[in-house]
């Protein structure tokens, strides 16, 4: 075959290859994006083929020579080290999991009415009729409760105890409830429904009866900050589970056990997500929460800080790889 013949028949495949190296260059996440749509181990087994061809068949200096860089650079991309397993798990809590809790925005949108809900009623309610607290908790439970929150309490939000021993404490506590709210899922959504509620209403009567008493001022320093990453984990560990008891109802056209397995991949890399904001959340409640010195305008500015990174986060994290990807 003569070379103007064998220029023309692949010059557009060496083109769009030569293209998606470059596109990879500036934008590594765009172009590795797009390897399977190129079929790139494909496309660069042919390219070789057609260097050994050029090479054979003594084409010029200026096509072998396309062809090499071609071959070198795609060689590098092909068998390029893998990614360290940090930088695979930073990507996933930077950007896959946001993408995720919006892509089960309606089961997290019914788990967050769930918790928040009755908590908010149960607030209110209790600051019109305070003694239904007796009602939810025992005595024992409200002096223990009216005892951490204290304002004469040096360690806001706890009696005893260091730091280190609080953080394991939180993070034993915390990721077990967030855990049990996920897996009640399996019982088509009923048991997910009873934990968010349930933990809705301790939630509101505890910060009910604090408010009522006149502790309501050490109750909100303590939990302010570090509620935005553990009751945004709690729901969507609870948005999760509902996702689970949902498709065990109604898996659609597919069969019910191929859905629960997708369903169950899904929900798995969402309670991942969740257990490391509680981790984020335990860190925060023991080392920072807790610490009754710390000036007002400091505590609620580093709050407000906080709620505005985890609502950003899961709002807008991912998006712009998503575009670019598209």
């Amino acid at each position: 075959m003569k070379q103007e013949r064998f220029v023309a028949l692949h010059a557009q495949e060496w083109d769009g290859l030569q293209a998606w190296l470059g596109e990879l260059d500036r934008q590594p996440k765009r172009g590795m994006r797009s390897e399977q749509a190129l079929d790139f181990p494909a496309a660069y087994r042919r390219v070789c083929h057609h260097l050994a061809l050029a090479r054979g068949r003594g084409y010029s200096h200026e096509v072998t020579e396309r062809l090499q860089q071609l071959v070198q650079r795609g060689h590098r991309v092909l068998y390029r080290p893998p990614p360290p397993r940090w930088h695979r798990a930073a990507a996933f809590l930077v950007a896959d999991f946001p993408r995720l809790v919006r892509a089960q925005w309606r089961c997290m949108a019914l788990a967050a009415a769930l918790f928040y809900v009755p908590a908010l009623l149960l607030l209110a309610w209790l600051q019109v009729h305070p003694e239904f607290a007796h009602t939810l908790f025992s005595s024992a439970r409200l002096a223990q409760f009216e005892r951490m929150y204290d304002p004469a309490n040096p360690h806001l939000g706890r009696s005893s105890g260091t730091n280190l021993q609080m953080f394991g404490f939180y993070v034993f506590n915390n990721v077990g409830i967030a855990f049990r709210t996920f897996a009640s899922g399996l019982l088509f959504g009923v048991g997910a429904i009873y934990v968010l509620a349930a933990n809705g209403i301790i939630v509101g009567g505890v910060a009910g009866h604090l408010v009522a008493i006149g502790y309501g001022g050490p109750f909100w320093r303590f939990v302010v900050t570090h509620s935005a990453f553990e009751l945004s984990a709690l729901v969507i560990a609870g948005g999760a589970g509902l996702q689970l008891g949902l498709t065990l109802l109604a898996p659609g056209r597919r069969r019910r056990g191929p859905a629960l397995v997708e369903a169950g991949w899904i929900g798995a890399k969402l309670a991942l997500g969740a257990f490391a904001m509680l981790v984020a959340a335990a860190c925060i409640e023991a080392y920072w929460s807790s610490q009754a010195w710390l000036p007002d305008p400091l505590r609620f500015g580093v709050a407000a800080l906080a709620w505005l990174l985890v609502l950003g986060w899961l709002g807008f994290g991912g998006r712009a790889g998503r575009r670019h990807g598209a």
